[in-house]
C-alpha cells in the first residue's frame, strides 16, 4: 500500500486546540460539568506550570466574572449559580458522548475533560470487525482520490465479487461502517460494508469525482411527531423525550442515509408495531417517500 503523504456567551472562535484557548475550553468543561476548578487539573491535565494555571484561570475569569467565585476554604473556584458556558462546545451532548466512549472503551479517562464521572453502563452489543488494512488502504483513496480493487461479499451472492470502486466518504447507520463510493462494476453510487471488503488493493487509477453523488450531497428534512395513537400524557412524554416543540421535531440527513435513519427509528414502511413500541410517527411521509428508492 502506498505511504500516505505527509500533510456560550460568545461566538464560536478558530482556535488553537492545544494552546490557550483549550485550557480555557477546560476550565469552561470543568467548572459546568463538575462544579468546579483548581490550578492542579490543569497542571496534572496539560502539564504546565503553577503559575501559568493561575494565568489561565485568571484569564477565564476576565471573560467571564460571573461564572465562577473562589472558595478560600477550599481553595478551588466554583461555579456560581449564574454561570453560562463561555464555549459552545461545552454541551450536554458532548458530555453524555464522551461518558458513553469511556464505558465503551474507545476514550482513555485521560483524553476528555472530565475528571470525576457518575457510575454508567450501557447494554452489551456485538462488535462489528474492521480490518486495520482495509481501512487504511479506504482512506488511503479517499484521501488521494484513486480506484480501489476489492474482493466484497454480498447479501445476495454466493462468493465474494470482484469490483472496482472509488470511494469518497465513510458512513455509520449506527450499527456498521460503510464506504460510500462509486461501483464501477454496477455503474452506480452504493454503499459498502467495510466488515464484507474481503481485500482491497489500492490504485493509481484516478477516482470518479464525488461531485455527482446527488444521494451524498443531498439533504432530507424528517418532520417527526409522537405516535398519534399514544394517550395525551404519552405524547406529552415523548415531546419531553426528544425536545419537541408545538407536538414535533425536524431532524436533516443526507438522502443516502435515509434508509438507516428510517430503519434506527422505526419508521420505514411495514416496520409498524405496537404504539408503545413504535412511539414516534413520521408526519412528511409522503415527501420523504420520494427520496427513499434511492437511498437504498
Amino acid at each position: 500500500m502506498p505511504n500516505e503523504p505527509q500533510s456560550g456567551k460568545t461566538e464560536p472562535r478558530v482556535v488553537s486546540k492545544w494552546g490557550h484557548e483549550r485550557r480555557l475550553e477546560f476550565i469552561d468543561w470543568r467548572l459546568r460539568w463538575e462544579g468546579r476548578i483548581n490550578r492542579g487539573d490543569l497542571t496534572a491535565f496539560f502539564g504546565i506550570s503553577v503559575p501559568q494555571a493561575s494565568l489561565d484561570i485568571a484569564r477565564y475569569i476576565e471573560l467571564a466574572p460571573d461564572n465562577a467565585r473562589y472558595d478560600r476554604s477550599n481553595k478551588v473556584y466554583v461555579a456560581s449559580e449564574t454561570f453560562e458556558a463561555l464555549y459552545p462546545g461545552t454541551t450536554p451532548e458532548r458530555y453524555l458522548n464522551e461518558l458513553l466512549a469511556r464505558c465503551a472503551g474507545v476514550l482513555q479517562p485521560e483524553l476528555g475533560f472530565s475528571g470525576w464521572t457518575p457510575p454508567m453502563d450501557m447494554p452489551a452489543n456485538l462488535a462489528r470487525g474492521v480490518d486495520s488494512r482495509t481501512l487504511l488502504t479506504l482512506l488511503f483513496a479517499i484521501r488521494n482520490a484513486k480506484r480501489v480493487d476489492v474482493s466484497y461479499q454480498s447479501m445476495s451472492a454466493a462468493k465474494p465479487e470482484e469490483r472496482q470502486i472509488s470511494p469518497h466518504a465513510l458512513g455509520y447507520d449506527g450499527f456498521r461502517w460503510h464506504v460510500r463510493a462509486y461501483c464501477h462494476s454496477r455503474g452506480s453510487y452504493r454503499d459498502f460494508v467495510i466488515a464484507r471488503v474481503l481485500h482491497a488493493s489500492p490504485t493509481q487509477v484516478n477516482a470518479l469525482s464525488a461531485d455527482a453523488d446527488a444521494a451524498w450531497h443531498r439533504r432530507v428534512d424528517l418532520v417527526i411527531g409522537p405516535n398519534p395513537v399514544l394517550s395525551p400524557g404519552a405524547k406529552r412524554v415523548i415531546e419531553l423525550d426528544y425536545a419537541m416543540q408545538a407536538g414535533r421535531v425536524t431532524i436533516s440527513c443526507r438522502q443516502a442515509l435515509l434508509f438507516y435513519t428510517l430503519k434506527r427509528l422505526g419508521l420505514l414502511p411495514g416496520q409498524e408495531a405496537p404504539p408503545e413500541v413504535q412511539q414516534l410517527a413520521l408526519i412528511n411521509r409522503d415527501d420523504v417517500q420520494a427520496f427513499l428508492p434511492h437511498a437504498t
